[in-house]
């Protein structure tokens, strides 16, 4: 596992649970807003300083009994080739595991699920489920239908689960809608504002993008199609 950074306890990224967050480095797409630059950005990589796993593993076993689950994202989690090894050996200590991914990998997802290994995932929508669209947000050409797959996989697979899209410059009222009509039925849908900061393309803080407010107002139109919907 090539990991990139630890946050040893938060309180809001597994619902309900005391987590810690493990961070991998790597991503097989560039999103203009993505904050996490260091672990995306491959000229950045090597100012990283990678954690080794044994020491993420050794650290998990004094916190056995105080944390109750932990959560891996990115980057892109599913590119890591070891993944699935390594949280076999997160849940021998008895810890929940939570998945952020992008969907890109929807065989890796469904082993994962198939393995019985995997108690929460969380998939990112990126915009409107149409080549072009996705492409105007995460700066790669990619297969659509991997993506269609993955949100099928999570919605049949019997375990919490949440999507959640992140409404960055580029993402409209109407590519929303059109998400709705892929997930409606979907347990949990989050609008996610966006946040101006330290961003890979600094660029979208120039350009317009729907307000909280704003968001608070599609969630409340489009609430009835999800177990919960919310902005956030």
């Amino acid at each position: 596992m090539l990991i990139g950074g630890i946050q040893k306890m938060t309180l809001i990224d597994y619902p309900s649970k005391v987590a810690a967050i493990i961070f991998t480095v790597g991503c097989n797409f560039r999103c203009r807003f993505c904050y996490n630059v260091k672990l995306v950005d491959e000229s950045l990589f090597k100012e990283i300083e990678t954690i080794d796993e044994k020491e993420i593993i050794e650290f998990l076993k004094t916190r056995i009994g105080k944390l109750e689950a932990i959560v891996i994202t990115g980057g892109e989690p599913t590119m890591q080739s070891d993944l699935k090894a390594f949280i076999l050996k997160i849940k021998k200590m008895g810890f929940l595991v939570k998945l952020d991914t992008n969907g890109t990998n929807p065989d890796v997802i469904s082993d994962l699920l198939n393995r019985k290994i995997i108690d929460y995932i969380a998939m990112d929508i990126k915009n409107e489920l149409t080549e072009s669209d996705y492409t105007k947000i995460v700066n790669r050409v990619i297969d659509m239908e991997n993506i269609k797959k993955s949100i099928d996989i999570i919605m049949k697979s019997g375990i919490d689960y949440e999507f959640r899209t992140t409404v960055a410059p580029g993402v409209s009222r109407e590519n929303i809608k059109n998400i709705v009509k892929t997930i409606k039925g979907a347990k949990k849908y989050y609008l996610q504002e966006f946040q101006a900061g330290d961003v890979l393309d600094n660029q979208c803080k120039k350009d317009k993008w729907l307000s909280k407010e704003e968001l608070d107002e599609i969630a409340e139109e489009i609430k009835n199609s999800f177990g919960e919907c919310k902005a956030r």
